[in-house]
Parts: structure tokens; sequence; C-alpha cells
């Protein structure tokens, strides 16, 4: 999964480089909180709730998706 690309989506694209800075992947970000967004850089509140909004929602979540994706395709059984 692409983080960059999942805060361009949500239109928080300032966020990337303390994301890339702190080797935020898609393992990591469905455990981060409040503090850690705090300590990341992200100082408005608006900000940090539409991430932890984001990455709670239900069904498909980054790290599913990038699983998703990556997964081999099953064969054709004939």
């Amino acid at each position: 999964m692409d983080v960059a690309a999942w805060l361009r989506g949500l239109g928080l694209k300032q966020h990337e480089a303390a994301f890339r800075a702190d080797e935020i992947d898609a393992n990591v970000l469905p455990r981060l909180t409040a503090e850690a967004l705090k300590a990341l850089g992200v100082t408005l509140l608006g900000h940090r709730r539409r991430l932890l909004d984001a990455i709670a929602e239900p069904g498909p979540n980054p790290t599913t998706v990038a699983d998703v994706r990556s997964a081999p395709l099953p064969s054709a059984v004939g």
C-alpha cells in the first residue's frame, strides 16, 4: 500500500514527508494513536480525527487492500 497516495486521497498530502521520515507503512498505520500522530507533527485536531477515522473504517483497510493486491490469483482447475 502506498501510504503517501492514501494521505493524498484524504486531502492530507502535507503529512507525507513526516510519514515517510518515520517509516509509517501499511503495517504500522493501523496501530497509530492520536498521541503518535501528534508526535509525527499532525498538530491539527481535525487532521488527526480524519486520519483516525480513515484507519478505523470498517471494510477494506489499508493493510487488507495491500494484501489483496499482492496476493497471487488462484489458478483455474480444469
